[in-house]
């Protein structure tokens, strides 16, 4: 079974694999119930916090923390954004999940550094204040930022 194959014939079908692998790529995101799960328990953790009883926002942070480290892995490097599409972490790789891991922990900055800035102003909840910032911002910034990581 000797077949050769024009060099132009392969040169095209090495950019049709290129634009379908492109296709599939497109299509890698986080599921939309990831962000709103995490901006809910954002915005909770803050109201937790501001009710001033330590022990509860220890118990509430581990909490968030173990139900975030539960989930994340299976949905964070961004190959099963829905039941119709799941491509290998060779495909991938971990840029996906490299970023979004970064701007949490931004986030989390971002939100001592607002509710400090609250508080010295003299809200009354500034922790939950800060949360529902942070939480609007995941919202609308995370599919945003997962793109711009696929690129």
């Amino acid at each position: 079974m000797d077949q050769t194959i024009a060099p132009e014939d392969a040169r095209e079908l090495l950019r049709t694999v290129d634009r379908e692998r492109e296709r599939v790529l497109a299509q890698v995101d986080l599921p939309g119930w990831y962000w709103w799960g995490l901006a809910v328990g954002w915005v909770g953790l803050g109201v937790i916090t501001d009710l001033g009883h330590g022990w509860l926002t220890t118990i509430a942070t581990l909490a968030f923390g173990a139900a975030h480290s539960t989930v994340a892995p299976r949905v964070i490097d961004g190959r099963r954004a829905s039941d119709r599409l799941q491509v290998g972490r060779d495909v991938v790789g971990r840029t996906v999940s490299s970023v979004v891991l970064a701007g949490l922990v931004a986030l989390a900055g971002l939100t001592v550094a607002a509710a400090l800035a609250a508080g010295a102003d003299g809200a009354r909840h500034p922790v939950t204040i800060a949360s529902v910032l942070v939480a609007t911002i995941i919202v609308l910034g995370g599919p945003r930022l997962v793109s711009h990581a696929r690129r």
